[in-house]
């Protein structure tokens, strides 16, 4: 199938989409056939990536927490792919403020949780459906200076791996999303940690776009828009030893600056 209509009549709905990663895969479905809710917690941010895409998306403004439902609505009761995109960067060690972990926890795992507690049942029923969740290396791997991002990231993949093992073989599609740097707001809020570890191989969001769908097309769960990721992981689970400490020594080069 072509890429102009790969996702024919898909109906989509994309989270955080005001911008970044998350309107690079709203205008990319859209491209492909498919109509998008495209939800941001920024009501205008959510309304001008809807008009630049036209008459296949709709602006569904709101917190991404709990948004799934109003956006099954406005599909018209269907979803056949939800992209979980939305995410808080949050920074911060292990004194960060209960608050702000309990943001990073609400947006980067629970939003999904909460949206495949209401997608699932009509998708088993169906036997198909899509949920696309937007990780980043730090769910595989870890960020310096951010415990609560690099936590809740943990705990977004081992959802998506949950969900694809128990459900594959009924019809549920699940991929996991894990760039390093992408030249996004999110970026620019790292501050120097970001500066050091993700800004020198950062890439574009259609590039995380552009990742998604060869992989999806290729049946993948996990999404590497930066290849090396793999290595990394690897050499992580067969040495964590050597892996800590190659990481402490960034973490003290990063204290130093």
């Amino acid at each position: 199938m072509g890429v102009a209509n790969a996702y024919q009549d898909q109906r989509v709905v994309v989270t955080g989409a005001g911008g970044g990663i998350g309107a690079a895969l709203a205008r990319g479905f859209a491209a492909r056939g498919a109509t998008v809710v495209v939800n941001d917690l920024d009501p205008a941010r959510a309304a001008a990536v809807a008009a630049s895409i036209g008459d296949r998306a709709t602006a569904l403004p709101g917190d991404a927490s709990a948004v799934a439902a109003e956006a099954r609505e406005a599909l018209g009761g269907e979803v056949d792919v939800y992209c979980a995109n939305a995410g808080i960067a949050a920074g911060g060690d292990a004194f960060a403020d209960e608050a702000v972990w309990e943001a990073a926890w609400d947006t980067n795992v629970m939003a999904h949780v909460r949206a495949a507690r209401l997608l699932l049942p009509h998708w088993l029923e169906r036997g198909s459906g899509r949920f696309v969740s937007t990780v980043s290396a730090a769910g595989l791997l870890t960020m310096i200076g951010a415990a609560p991002y690099s936590v809740t990231k943990h705990g977004a993949l081992a959802f998506a791996e949950w969900l694809s093992l128990t459900y594959r073989h009924r019809g549920i599609r699940v991929h996991a999303i894990c760039p390093q740097g992408v030249r996004t707001d999110m970026l620019a809020a790292a501050g120097s940690a970001g500066e050091l570890v993700l800004a020198p191989t950062a890439i574009e969001p259609d590039a995380v776009a552009d990742a998604l769908f060869d992989g999806m097309e290729k049946g993948r769960f996990l999404i590497l828009p930066h290849p090396e990721v793999a290595q990394h992981a690897a050499g992580r689970a067969a040495d964590p030893d050597r892996w800590l400490n190659g990481m402490n020594r960034l973490q003290r080069t990063w204290e130093q600056r």
